[in-house]
């Protein structure tokens, strides 16, 4: 009778502490990632930012790249809008359609980390925080009929139309104080109240690119830039101690700037294509040491926050997460008569990789593509031979899924 009294008093103990123990044990996944316009991995460097440095020592720091495959079927302009939403698709221009900063005809068949997120976990609070009105209504698609009427949380942005509070002047001042506007905002609304999911962008530093180059002025927005950097690390801190919460930030950049004064970009010049990103990011993996791209960002936002990508999109996701267990990096492709051997490089040695083959690009329109299985082999082999003999085509769409990531290239015949 003693033994019955005892085990139902502990029962009784673990029923009343369980909550608050499974409180502690769980911590609430939030994410904000942050895109400084132009700057080059080479200017960041030559500037001393003591706040990036602490984001990176919490997690690291590596040059990037934007553009795409140089002189490949995805090359893609070092525009400002074009990397905007190559981070938010995951994807190159070949697939998301936003070329320059026009944005005339975006393909929101490529979904945003936004879109997914919200359709997933529609109780989940999503906010961004710009000195462009364009990324929220154009990039993102807020409130338009091909992205189902998406709607953000929160919004902060557009102040770039308020030339009375704003008055526009040539040094473009006005700039920096919408940006600091912006932050301001930022960093007091995630303190407050920890939106799940952020974009935090802001357009100084590329202005004072275009207009002096490599100058004085440029770096000295670089070293504001910092400052504001450390202002939203403070707020993501405080969430962290304060509400028991898991946050990734991940800081980068759309573009670098050309290389003879540092005032251009747009081309495919190693400087232009040169980036870098810094996050909180642990457990970063092999693709974070081998010059990531800036469309790996998007399925590491994804894994963090638990957001499932259906295999037909996955497929067409261009990155890499760059952090947790990955199976494949630097996957290749050549054709070779009515042969195609595929190389890739093996991080982790479980399992195998499935190879898929589609002869249509039924997927950029809305539709559906057929995709055969034409082999399996152990991720450890690195490479693979298939025989295309009997899909006669001048476009094909071979994916190597692996157990913890897939890859995708394209061969496009002129």
């Amino acid at each position: 009778m003693k033994n019955l009294f005892f085990s139902l008093l502990w029962i009784l103990i673990g029923v009343n502490l369980a909550p608050d123990a499974l409180s502690q044990a769980v911590k609430t996944k939030k994410v904000v990632f942050i895109i400084v316009d132009g700057i080059s991995s080479d200017s960041k460097e030559k500037v001393p930012t003591p706040h990036l440095d602490a984001i990176a020592k919490a997690g690291g720091y590596t040059r990037s790249y934007v553009g795409g495959g140089k002189g490949t079927y995805s090359q893609t302009p070092t525009i400002s809008a074009v990397g905007y939403n190559s981070l938010l698709t995951g994807t190159w221009v070949n697939k998301h359609n936003v070329w320059d900063n026009d944005i005339k005809d975006p393909n929101y068949n490529y979904w945003t980390l936004f879109r997914f997120l919200e359709e997933q976990y529609p109780h989940k609070r999503t906010a961004i925080f710009s000195t462009w009105l364009d990324n929220r209504t154009k990039l993102v698609g807020t409130n338009l009929p091909q992205t189902k009427n998406l709607r953000l949380d929160y919004s902060f942005d557009g102040f770039e139309l308020d030339t009375v509070h704003f008055k526009h002047d040539k040094e473009s001042q006005y700039i920096h104080k919408i940006d600091e506007k912006v932050v301001d905002e930022a960093s007091s609304y995630i303190q407050d109240s920890g939106p799940d999911m952020s974009w935090v962008y802001l357009e100084y530093t590329d202005d004072m690119g275009h207009k002096f180059g490599d100058s004085e002025q440029f770096h000295k927005a670089i070293g504001m830039m910092d400052d504001q950097m450390g202002r939203i690390w403070k707020a993501i801190s405080y969430r962290e101690k304060t509400f028991n919460e898991d946050w990734l930030i991940v800081v980068t950049t759309d573009h670098g700037r050309d290389s003879k004064t540092g005032k251009g970009h747009g081309g495919q010049s190693d400087r232009e294509r040169g980036t870098w990103i810094v996050t909180n990011a642990k457990d970063l993996n092999a693709g974070f040491k081998s010059t990531p791209g800036i469309v790996d960002i998007f399925p590491t936002v994804a894994r963090h926050m638990d957001i499932h990508i259906p295999k037909e999109q996955a497929f067409e996701v261009d990155g890499v997460a760059f952090a947790g267990k990955v199976s494949i990096l630097s996957p290749d492709v050549q054709k070779a008569s009515d042969k195609v051997n595929i190389s890739w490089k093996a991080v982790d040695k479980e399992g195998k990789v499935k190879i898929w083959l589609a002869t249509t690009n039924h997927f950029q329109t809305g539709g559906s593509d057929l995709y055969y299985l034409m082999d399996e082999v152990n991720v450890t082999n690195e490479k693979a031979e298939i025989d295309i003999s009997k899909y006669p085509s001048g476009f094909y769409k071979i994916v190597l899924e692996g157990k913890y990531n897939s890859v995708n290239r394209w061969i496009v015949e002129k």
